[in-house]
C-alpha cells in the first residue's frame, strides 16, 4: 500500500509541460539510447534520470491494467454527433 501513496504523490508532481516533454523525450531517446534516462531527464527539466524512470515504469504499469481491462477506459461523449435531423434545402 505504500507503493500507491507514492505512486500519487509522484504523479502529481509532475506539471502537464513536463509530461508533454517527457512524453516527447521518450520518443526522442529510445530503449536503445545510451543513457536514456539522463537525456529524458535533462529534456524535461527539474527531474533526475530516476524520476524519469519511475515515472515511466508507473506509465506502463498503467497501461498494462488498462490493456488487461482492468481499469475502464472513460467513455467521453462526442460532441457533433446526433441533435438536429433537419435538413437545409
Amino acid at each position: 500500500m505504500a507503493s500507491s501513496s507514492l505512486r500519487s504523490r509522484d504523479s502529481g508532481s509532475w506539471t502537464p509541460k513536463q509530461n508533454k516533454l517527457f512524453e516527447k523525450a521518450l520518443a526522442q531517446y529510445d530503449k536503445d539510447t545510451p543513457d536514456r534516462w539522463q537525456n529524458v531527464a535533462k529534456a524535461v527539466g527539474g527531474k533526475t534520470a530516476e524520476d524519469v524512470k519511475r515515472h515511466y515504469e508507473i506509465l506502463i504499469e498503467d497501461l498494462n491494467h488498462i490493456e488487461s481491462g482492468r481499469v475502464p477506459i472513460p467513455k467521453y461523449k462526442s460532441s457533433g454527433s446526433g441533435g438536429g435531423t433537419g435538413h437545409s434545402q
